[in-house]
């Protein structure tokens, strides 16, 4: 490889303020010598084998603007909804996505030719018609953008195993094994797109539906398969190239090339199913390998009890509306697919013309997922003439989103379940993927507890959310001062805050490959400070460590390793397929620690550490779309040197910070009270706190069990919970001293917290426990 010119990213960045400069110059003036003769690059104007995937290409499916399906989907004098409540979904909006486009940015700086990844999910009808080269969008025209994902992206879409309607796919860019049985490519938008006039729907044609333009029927659009058609997304990139092709399981040998160029058929995308290599997000595999994947709606009753509540429980109610249990009105077996959580079957009409059926089971065209800040970003940016493309928002597009946004934060509410026993919180999962899910990068779910005295004030707050003052100039006023202040969770590391999320990282083989392919990636930043702003390492530093390492970094196209993901499976996901699918926990011990055969707990349990003093907390489920990390990142990252996509990270960090900074959204909320016997009973109205046979107002050690009630001192406070052996009413040094005379000693002693006639090691526990504390409480003391 060593003779060969990988794609590289430049390494010119924005140049700092000057009072940063004079801050940090020690810092930065090797770091800016290295920059200074970097020129304006342009992106792929040929999209590389690397890059290429399997399914229909451009230039070979042609589809219609959704403003033609809007004469007939969507009215104003009419209850005809489609059209509208698909303006509020991320799919109509993810050619504006101002995310996307600042990651576009650091994607074609990455591996030139790498935005035609992005380009081909997120401007289907674009890419089709063959604007995603240059591979920075720039050949898009904002209709393009303006309709993201549209109508005949789903309803021209075929099965790419071909057993029903056939798409256009022509040899090598099949997107199936050809095997018996054959295996689809399902992900990655590797679509199989018909060729064909007709629009394809899940009526029957003609009978149930008789629409004034061309239509045939199709099993796959209720199929558990369809939506994964672009809800799994692999990288080619490092699925070919990196070492441990991006997976948690290497691919197997021939089914990779490993080099630079070639052909594409030799290419790791050519030869195995998406699921296989490159993982950048993995909702639909979270899915199949869960067990509602298999589950019918109808069955909903066989399900834990603590699944027939919220998302779950919203999807079979509204699927009863069709009249058979569960099933769809044909009759047809209705699953916990995708399409009955994120469609949800609504009574409505599907166009506006006279004679049209009212249905008990329309698939509701709304497609909410859990984005509810980009719409408000996407209009400030619009407003403010920042917006990339898609610009001119009309004012159903603005309606559309607001009212997306709220279905958004509506089904956020309805994703999770907290409650508490004793000090155990439980966190279920009420969808059928992980929770959270989506793309990983910047997105977050995590716990906030408030502790309270018995006044009521704050004893400690865990999973803070504040203000945290940065050391560079991010709100671009020329200087730093204490303007320059960005909200985000105060502490990463806090270990009574439980943060949900998903990292990438770059491994030490795959730094040191791309470095010997070409010196330029090795002063690349991988990560940045978040309170100054400067580079904290590069791919160097990674190529440097110690083999079998990685470092955590936001460089999607780069990242070739997952190092964490704690997020919360889904009911019954399957050990073996998850590992296959490579969507495993990580580390895998996690969720009840399965091995080959066995499924993971849809739930988690999270130890609360109640602080002395506290009588109570407000516990919260908080979720952000975006953090501050992920948003400096895309910022600083981008060099410049993509000229049409230049500006796209300082644009969103202008959005950013006013819009909110994407505030963290109340997923679920419950509190706390001290239940010492964990039986379900908070101790405020239990008449005996610690279970042991004793009621509190007859019992020496109210909150810790202690059947025989040895109380060697007669103080009325026992043994349990009495560490002040010299009754000076706290537990001190002098009582150390006393414990440590004892040590080793038998019989009877004040010193025996545990009664066992010995004072040894076990005691010495208990006595560090009470270290500070006064003794008790007892029941016998006022």
């Amino acid at each position: 490889m060593e003779n060969m010119d990988l794609p590289v990213m430049a390494t010119t960045r924005k140049t700092p303020s000057v009072s940063q400069l004079f801050r940090h110059i020690s810092v930065f003036v090797l770091f800016l010598v290295v920059q200074l003769g970097c020129t304006v690059l342009q992106a792929a104007v040929t999209v590389p084998v690397e890059v290429q995937m399997p399914g229909t290409q451009p230039g070979e499916a042609a589809q219609e603007s959704v403003t033609k399906c809007s004469n007939c989907h969507h009215s104003t004098t009419t209850p005809v909804n489609i059209v509208q409540d698909w303006r509020g979904s991320m799919m109509a909006h993810a050619g504006r996505d101002p995310i996307y486009w600042a990651t576009v940015a650091i994607a074609e700086q990455d591996f030139d030719g790498a935005g035609d990844l992005c380009i081909r999910c997120h401007t289907m009808g674009g890419w089709l018609a063959g604007h995603s080269t240059p591979t920075d969008g720039s050949a898009l025209s904002n209709a393009e953008a303006a309709e993201g994902v549209g109508c005949d992206v789903c309803h021209k879409m075929t099965n790419p195993d071909n057993t029903e309607h056939l798409g256009v796919m022509n040899a090598p860019f099949i997107a199936n094994d050809g095997g018996s049985p054959v295996e689809g490519h399902y992900g990655s938008a590797q679509l199989s797109m018909s060729g064909n006039a007709p629009k394809l729907g899940p009526y029957s044609v003609p009978g149930d539906a008789n629409p004034t333009h061309q239509a045939n029927q199709s099993l796959f659009h209720r199929s558990v398969d369809f939506c994964g058609s672009c809800h799994d997304v692999s990288n080619p990139v490092v699925g070919d190239l990196a070492p441990n092709h991006g997976a948690q399981q290497p691919l197997a040998v021939g089914k990779y090339s490993g080099v630079l160029g070639g052909t594409v058929d030799g290419k790791a995308a050519f030869n195995n199913p998406p699921y296989k290599y490159g993982v950048v997000e993995r909702t639909f595999s979270e899915y199949k390998a869960s067990a509602l994947s298999q589950t019918l709606v109808s069955d909903y009753a066989s399900l834990p009890a603590d699944l027939q509540n919220g998302a779950i429980q919203k999807a079979y109610d509204a699927a009863l509306l069709a009249g058979n249990g569960g099933n769809y009105a044909d009759g047809t077996a209705r699953y916990f697919s995708c399409q009955t959580c994120h469609m949800t079957p609504i009574q409505g009409i599907g166009c506006n013309k006279s004679g049209v059926p009212i249905r008990n089971d329309l698939p509701m065209h709304d497609l909410t997922g859990g984005n509810y800040w980009i719409p408000e970003v996407i209009q400030y940016m619009d407003t403010n003439g920042t917006l990339l493309l898609g610009t001119g928002l009309t004012a159903d597009d603005i309606s559309g989103m607001n009212a997306g946004v709220l279905r958004a934060k509506a089904n956020l509410e309805s994703a999770g379940m907290l409650s508490v026993l004793g000090n155990n919180l439980k966190v279920t999962n009420l969808t059928g993927h992980k929770l959270i899910s989506g793309y990983p990068e910047g997105r977050r779910m995590w716990l906030n507890v408030v502790w309270k005295d018995s006044l009521g004030a704050t004893i400690r707050e865990d999973g803070q959310y504040g203000a945290m003052a940065v050391t560079f100039d991010v709100n671009n006023d020329g200087q730093v001062n204490a303007a320059d202040t960005v909200n985000t969770l105060l502490s990463l590391d806090d270990p009574n805050t439980k943060i949900y999320e998903a990292h990438g990282a770059i491994t030490q083989d795959w730094a040191a490959k791309l470095i010997a392919v070409s010196s330029a990636y090795a002063s690349v930043p991988v990560s940045y400070d978040r309170v100054t702003g400067l580079p904290a390492y590069t791919v160097g530093d990674v190529a440097a460590q110690e083999p079998g390492t990685y470092h955590e970094t936001f460089h999607f196209v780069l990242n070739n390793k997952v190092v964490k993901d704690n997020r919360i499976p889904p009911y019954g996901m399957a050990y073996d397929e998850a590992l296959k699918r490579s969507t495993l926990p990580v580390p895998a011990t996690q969720y009840g620690n399965p091995t080959s055969g066995g499924v993971f707990n849809y739930w988690d349990d999270f130890q609360l550490n109640p602080p002395t003093g506290a009588v109570s907390a407000d516990i919260k489920l908080m979720y952000q779309p975006t953090s501050w990390e992920y948003i400096e990142f895309l910022y600083l990252a981008n060099t410049g040197s993509i000229a049409f996509l230049a500006n796209e990270g300082g644009n969103l960090l202008d959005a950013w910070l006013n819009t909110g900074m994407a505030v963290p959204h109340v997923m679920a909320s419950t509190t706390w009270s001290p239940d010492s016997d964990s039986d379900g009973i908070v101790d405020s109205v239990d008449p005996n706190d610690d279970n042991d046979g004793f009621l509190d107002v007859d019992d020496n050690c109210t909150l810790v069990a202690n059947d025989g009630q040895q109380d060697i001192d007669g103080d009325n406070y026992g043994n349990a919970c009495d560490a002040d052996f010299n009754n000076d009413g706290i537990v001190n040094s002098l009582d150390t001293g006393l414990f440590k005379v004892d040590f080793f000693t038998t019989g009877p002693q004040v010193t025996d917290l545990n009664s066992d006639n010995i004072v040894n090691s076990l005691d010495l526990g208990l006595f560090k426990k009470r270290m500070a504390a006064p003794p008790g409480p007892s029941g016998l003391v006022p």
